[in-house]
């Protein structure tokens, strides 16, 4: 039974992701994508909705929408591409790896998008990527990254990468934590199946500049995952 239902919703979940995603191009050829964010917001809660996931968000109170930040949250399934930009408030962009940039059309909504390329192995290029980063958050819009650096296969929260948290004292940029609560059940990287059931996206407080500038990167990557465990606890 449980491969029936998973068989019929990842079915009409394909259906209906081809239609939005014809929409979302559409929209990202004619208008920028900051002006198309609050479409696509209601574009993926619908997309989760009709999967079976009813998404709940909490400490939106937190997120001043004037200010930008780096977002650090925890990655738990393909699916948080959908939950993130259903959750979150206003426009924002990724960092992810260059090779993303260079696939068929993907490629192309990524850059349109403005998310940001980086390939760890190449120091150069890494370097340009932090100074691109420092740029899109002194212009006002924040940006989103899972430090972890791929989905979970335990349903724990992985050890963080160091890059993000060098971005975040380059930038001189407050971070803000949110944990990502049920999507590793619903769907994880080890299964095809399916299980219908909430989900959360729950929004901690800002951790300012000044709190962390003379903080060692470990020390502060230990800290901002203890903080995504923590709301991850308090709202599981």
């Amino acid at each position: 039974m449980k491969s029936i239902v998973s068989a019929l919703l990842w079915t009409v979940g394909l259906v209906f992701f081809m239609v939005i995603f014809c929409i979302v191009v559409l929209g990202m050829l004619l208008f920028s994508t900051k002006t198309i964010y609050p479409a696509i917001r209601v574009l993926a809660r619908m997309q989760l909705l009709i999967m079976g996931v009813k998404l709940r968000t909490f400490g939106l109170e937190h997120v001043d929408q004037k200010h930008s930040y780096i977002f650090m949250g925890n990655h738990e399934s393909l699916f948080d591409i959908f939950a993130i930009p259903a959750a979150f408030p206003t426009y924002w962009v990724g960092v992810e790896a260059a090779y993303h940039f260079s696939l068929p059309l993907f490629g192309y909504l990524t850059r349109k998008w403005g998310n940001i390329p980086i390939q760890r192995k190449n120091i150069n290029q890494a370097l340009a990527a932090l100074k691109q980063a420092k740029q899109v958050i002194q212009s006002g819009t924040s940006i989103i990254i899972l430090p972890e650096g791929h989905r979970t296969l335990t349903g724990e929260i992985g050890t963080f990468k160091k890059g993000p948290f060098h971005l975040a004292k380059e930038a001189k940029a407050d971070i803000l934590p949110f944990a990502l609560i049920g999507l590793y059940e619903f769907n994880n990287k080890n299964s095809w199946h399916l299980h219908p059931r909430p989900v959360s996206v729950v929004f901690g407080q800002p951790i300012p500049y000044e709190t962390f500038k003379d903080l060692a990167i470990d020390t502060l990557k230990e800290h901002v995952r203890n903080e995504i465990l923590q709301l991850k606890r308090s709202y599981h």
